[in-house]
């Protein structure tokens, strides 16, 4: 087994509307094989989550891609990556946890907030106490945090989770924060 770090990408499996996410997908998957650093993500070919991909590849780095069957022609399978075909979204998220140093979150949906809401459970569970670092672009997931100093606010949420939900502005800050 090698000793390769390796970074969980959870986002979209579309492009969005600003095109500044696609470069930050770009970006970010540039880094990340620049750095030695191996990506673990979703396993599809499409959207930010294919954009990310291919920028690794291109960079010559490393990915695993862990895809659902059912979502194999959804998303389309990334083939030019070491690809695991599971059953459910949860066992795709229980094995990009323990195959991952690290989380960092770029734009996406309903299906990348699920991600990542898990893996903060987790992590407040003490189950994955690994980082989680939010790639934000242009203010995106400025409501998410919002929506969480609320909770922590109500007493529902300890405050001891703004040390696990980490906010970056660029790749670079994303990558100091998890500290790989």
């Amino acid at each position: 087994m090698s000793n390769q770090k390796s970074v969980c990408v959870f986002c979209g499996s579309r492009n969005g509307n600003n095109p500044a996410f696609a470069q930050l997908a770009d970006d970010f998957g540039a880094l990340l094989a620049q750095q030695g650093l191996r990506l673990v993500y979703g396993g599809g070919a499409v959207g930010l989550m294919g954009i990310t991909a291919r920028a690794v590849r291109r960079g010559g780095g490393d990915v695993l891609g862990i895809l659902p069957g059912f979502l194999a022609t959804q998303e389309i399978a990334f083939d030019d990556c070491e690809l695991q075909i599971v059953d459910t979204l949860h066992e795709r998220k229980a094995r990009m946890a323990s195959a991952s140093d690290g989380f960092v979150v770029l734009p996406g949906g309903i299906g990348t907030m699920e991600e990542v809401v898990e893996v903060l459970s987790w992590a407040n569970l003490e189950l994955f106490p690994m980082k989680t670092v939010f790639l934000d672009q242009d203010g995106y997931w400025g409501p998410f945090f919002a929506l969480l100093e609320h909770s922590i606010a109500e007493g529902f949420t300890s405050a001891s989770m703004r040390d696990l939900a980490l906010h970056a502005t660029d790749p670079q800050e994303a990558l100091r924060l998890l500290a790989l």
